[in-house]
C-alpha cells in the first residue's frame, strides 16, 4: 500500500502512562455501532470449539470515547477501563486513513494464525488482540474512535471488554479464549440466554483461596467477588 495508506496496528499490550489532551472526537453512528457488533458476533461465532450461550450486548463506550479523545497512540492505565463490576480489557488500532470498523476488528482476529486453542501462541507472536475480542467471559463492549490531526496517524480507535481477557498467572500460559460449553457470544439485541457471573475475581487463584479461608475472611471477599457470589453461575 502507498505511503499515504499506510496502517499501524498496536501490538503492545502493557498500559501507558495517562497522556492528556485536548483534540476533536469522531462520534461513532448507529450504522457504525451495529457494524461493530456483528463484526464481533460473526467472528465470535467462528470460533472452534462452537459456541453455546449467548448474550445480549451492552454497548460501553463512555471509556473508549474517553481514551480515544487524547489522541495518546498508547494503551490506557488499567484503573480508567473499570466499571461497577470489572476491569475492562482494551484492543487499540491506528490508521492514517478513516479505515471501517470491520477492517479494524479483523485484524486484531488474524492473530488467529498464531494461536493454537489450549497452548496461546505457536510461535511467539502477539495474540493478545485476538483472544480479547473472543474471550468467552467477556460479554459487554464498548467502542470508540477520535480524529488526531496532530499526530502521524490521524484516526485512533479503542474497544474496552468487560470483563477483560485473564492470563493464567500460575503457568503463564495464555488460556483459551473460548470453553466448550461455556462460551459467550455477542449478540445484539437478544433477550438473556445465559447465566453469566456480573463480577470478576482479582486473582487466579481465587478458588484455592475460597476454599482454604472461606468468603467469610473479607480479604477473600475482597479479592474474590466471582469465586464467593457466583455459585450457580458461570465464572
Amino acid at each position: 500500500c502507498i505511503s499515504s495508506c499506510l496502517l499501524f496496528i498496536l501490538k503492545v499490550l502493557l498500559p501507558c502512562s495517562l497522556c492528556f489532551g485536548s483534540l476533536p472526537l469522531w462520534l461513532t453512528t448507529t450504522t457504525e455501532k451495529n457494524e461493530i457488533v456483528n463484526k464481533h458476533n460473526t467472528l465470535r461465532g467462528n470460533v472452534q470449539p462452537t459456541a453455546s450461550n449467548m448474550l445480549k450486548m451492552v454497548k460501553l463506550r463512555t471509556t473508549a470515547q474517553r481514551w480515544a479523545n487524547t489522541c495518546s497512540m498508547k494503551h490506557s492505565p488499567a484503573s480508567d477501563r473499570v466499571i461497577s463490576t470489572s476491569g475492562c480489557g482494551e484492543n487499540l488500532y491506528m490508521s492514517s486513513f478513516q479505515n471501517t470498523w470491520s477492517n479494524a476488528i479483523q485484524s486484531w482476529y488474524d492473530e488467529v494464525k498464531d494461536f493454537s486453542y489450549g497452548v496461546g501462541s505457536i510461535n511467539g507472536g502477539v495474540v493478545g488482540h485476538y483472544t480479547q475480542v473472543v474471550w468467552y467471559r467477556s460479554n459487554q463492549i464498548g467502542c470508540a474512535m477520535a480524529y488526531c490531526p496532530n499526530s502521524a496517524y490521524k484516526y485512533f480507535y479503542v474497544c474496552h471488554y468487560c470483563p477483560p481477557y485473564l492470563i493464567n498467572k500460575a503457568n503463564l500460559k495464555l488460556l483459551s479464549p473460548h470453553q466448550l460449553n461455556a462460551y459467550y457470544v455477542l449478540y445484539a439485541f437478544l433477550s438473556l440466554a445465559a447465566n453469566p457471573c456480573p463480577f470478576s475475581d482479582k486473582y487466579s487463584n481465587c478458588p484455592q483461596l475460597k476454599q482454604q479461608w472461606g468468603c467469610n475472611n473479607p480479604t477473600v471477599a475482597s479479592w474474590c467477588p466471582a469465586s464467593c457470589k457466583c455459585t450457580n453461575q458461570i465464572i
